[in-house]
């Protein structure tokens, strides 16, 4: 009798606590959350997921995710698609997931967007749809198998809504009639980049709310000056360091993304480079540059070599520092520092390294 009570007590239980995560359809945003003054929301909509960083790197696909290599799996054991072709971007990002009104469908949405992008003097850099956009295109952010165009931007580990919520139910499920868009629109002080990928949920269990019903999932990356935290390695530390390690991380050198130009807020950091050779006039170096796992191998070895020999011919050319004493090589991804699943991980890979030749 006392088994079969508690039998029942843990099947209510289990059934009230299914009902309470089950997915709804709202009538408010959620708490904390806010449109963008770029990209406003379609009319009817509501916010169901919402993240806002102050500073971060983002990596938009202008083609089609194509298969890296069957080895080649991400830590939830998905096959790794990637882009022949992207953009890095930094700044202020925003991603909000929005659940659209009822009898909406993905295309008609997409093209609201894309006229309110036009409007605004911006241009569409890419689109695709369905199959067309590589990777698995019934898939989200979850699960394991093929790489979704969703995981390339978040994956379900990173999600911050709880289980069988609004947000999680709508970047989580399988999906279906997949559209996708990247732009970029003016602004002061810059550009600002913008992705819209919208699809209809398919889910017939706890998210069952949404079935059929259309999510737009938008990321906004404004121009922001990064906050200078970063305390400039001086001259004689370095030095510490390299008689220690052999080598010294430096994260004072600033490129333009997808670029090798130095900018000019990188002079503190190269002045101490010089001072140390200065210091030690029988020292050599070599200087490596590093980069995350954005973007294609190849690409990434020859732009991490290119921003070497930059560094190389600034301290030539700029702080009189004797080039016989330096070399540049380019590593790419080969050598991370930290893991490139976050954000705070892939900004650690991005460094230029002086190491001790003699």
């Amino acid at each position: 009798m006392l088994g079969r009570i508690l039998t029942v007590g843990l099947f209510v239980l289990f059934g009230a606590c299914a009902a309470q995560a089950d997915a709804t359809i709202p009538n408010k945003d959620v708490p904390g959350a806010r449109d963008s003054a770029l990209l406003k929301r379609y009319d009817g909509s509501f916010i169901i997921s919402y993240e806002r960083l102050a500073f971060t790197d983002f990596t938009i696909p202008l083609s089609k995710l194509e298969k890296t290599g069957d080895s080649d799996r991400d830590r939830m054991n998905n096959q790794v698609y990637k882009p022949n072709k992207l953009l890095e971007v930094e700044g202020a990002r925003t991603r909000i997931t929005y659940l659209l009104p009822a009898n909406r469908s993905p295309l008609e949405v997409l093209r609201n967007y894309q006229d309110v992008v036009k409007a605004a003097g911006g241009e569409v850099l890419y689109s695709c749809k369905t199959d067309d956009c590589g990777g698995d295109p019934t898939r989200s952010a979850a699960g394991g198998g093929d790489m979704s165009l969703l995981m390339y931007f978040v994956t379900e580990a990173q999600l911050k809504d709880g289980d069988f919520s609004n947000g999680k139910c709508a970047m989580a499920s399988h999906l279906d009639d997949q559209r996708f868009f990247a732009a970029k629109i003016p602004q002061a002080g810059g550009e600002a980049y913008v992705t819209v990928q919208i699809y209809l949920v398919k889910d017939d269990l706890y998210c069952k709310a949404f079935n059929e019903r259309t999510v737009a999932v938008v990321h906004i990356v404004e121009p922001k000056p990064r906050e200078q935290k970063m305390v400039v390695v001086k001259a004689d530390e370095m030095a510490k360091i390299i008689g220690s390690t052999g080598r010294v991380a430096l994260y004072g050198i600033f490129f333009d993304t997808g670029k090798a130009d130095l900018k000019p807020e990188s002079s503190p950091t190269l002045q101490e480079i010089a001072g140390l050779l200065s210091s030690d006039p029988k020292l050599a170096v070599l200087v490596v540059g590093h980069t995350d796992n954005q973007g294609a191998y190849d690409y990434n070895l020859d732009l991490s070599r290119r921003r070497a020999e930059s560094v190389v011919a600034a301290l030539t050319t700029s702080f009189r520092a004797d080039g016989k004493r330096l070399r540049a090589a380019g590593v790419g991804m080969l050598a991370p520092a930290a893991s490139n699943d976050q954000d705070d991980g892939r900004a650690k890979n991005r460094r230029v390294e002086v190491v001790k030749l003699n």
